[in-house]
């Protein structure tokens, strides 16, 4: 947990929960794996004790204070330590998913809050959209609507310690408060017309201390693409703002292509509806 101050924006790059619920007095049963058509596939060596997902399911239990037993099954496309929310996208899926299963009448603002204590991207994504988000992840801030974006996502074969990224924030930070207290700009980005040029990110920097690397790829992306290329949240996901959807599918099959790197286009989306 960490203070920020970030604007976010759901896309429709997107892990699959499946939840089944079970009678009691079943035990809950938990798998993650690999979707079929994911881009990368970093190995799975992560304790389900450590697993977001799983963690929200547990913390929706004690708040209920009963067993709401389930089998839940994730099949992956967002890898570990990207900077995109895949875990806690996982974890608000799962709050929401349970609580339709078990039809606890909880609201939005309630299954955030149980979040809250999960991670600082987990409140947000209960809601999804478009909102400027700060403190610990618990105060949300709606936007009116959430813009039209096309982007291309790079994931390159590297990893980024969320924790250990914020550690060098923390070492870097002038005001040594730790947090990013940008909340003016945020806001004026989040609110104007969007340009390649206009994201900036605060952990930037962090996070070519904790993956190298990371620099080498943001050149050639940014030199490929002929505009700024950025890191996606604590990394080690790096993204570029198109001009169109068309625009964004020849990025990604050029970046590809001559860099080698996988990518993937994406569109910003609203959350859909907790089950199918």
């Amino acid at each position: 947990m960490h203070p920020i101050a970030s604007w976010m924006v759901t896309v429709d790059l997107h892990d699959e929960v499946e939840l089944l619920r079970l009678e009691e007095p079943a035990l809950s049963m938990y798998a993650v794996g690999w979707h079929e058509d994911a881009i990368r596939t970093p190995d799975i060596d992560w304790p389900m004790s450590r697993d977001l997902a799983a963690r929200a399911h547990q913390a929706l239990e004690r708040h209920v204070g009963r067993p709401l037993p389930i089998r839940m099954r994730i099949e992956k496309r967002i890898p570990l330590g990207s900077g995109l929310g895949g875990g806690s996208s996982d974890a608000a899926a799962v709050l929401r998913g349970t609580n339709t299963l078990f039809d606890l009448g909880l609201d939005a603002n309630e299954l955030a809050e149980v979040g809250s204590s999960i991670g600082s991207d987990v409140p947000f994504l209960v809601h999804g959209g478009s909102a400027v988000v700060e403190g610990l992840g618990e105060r949300i801030e709606p936007l009116a609507s959430t813009p039209s974006i096309d982007a291309v996502v790079v994931l390159p074969d590297l990893h980024c310690s969320t924790a250990e990224v914020y550690g060098w924030f923390d070492d870097l930070a002038e005001d040594g408060d730790g947090a990013a207290l940008r909340s003016e700009a945020i806001r004026t980005m989040a609110n104007d017309p969007l340009t390649p040029d206009a994201p900036f990110n605060d952990l930037h920097q962090p996070a070519l201390r904790a993956a190298p690397k990371l620099a080498e790829h943001l050149e050639a992306l940014s030199a490929l693409a002929e505009r700024p290329a950025h890191v996606t949240g604590s990394g080690c996901g790096i993204f570029v703002l198109c001009d169109e959807a068309i625009h964004a599918e020849a990025l990604a099959e050029a970046a590809k292509e001559r860099l080698g790197l996988p990518a993937i286009h994406v569109r910003s989306c609203e959350v859909r509806a907790p089950l199918s």
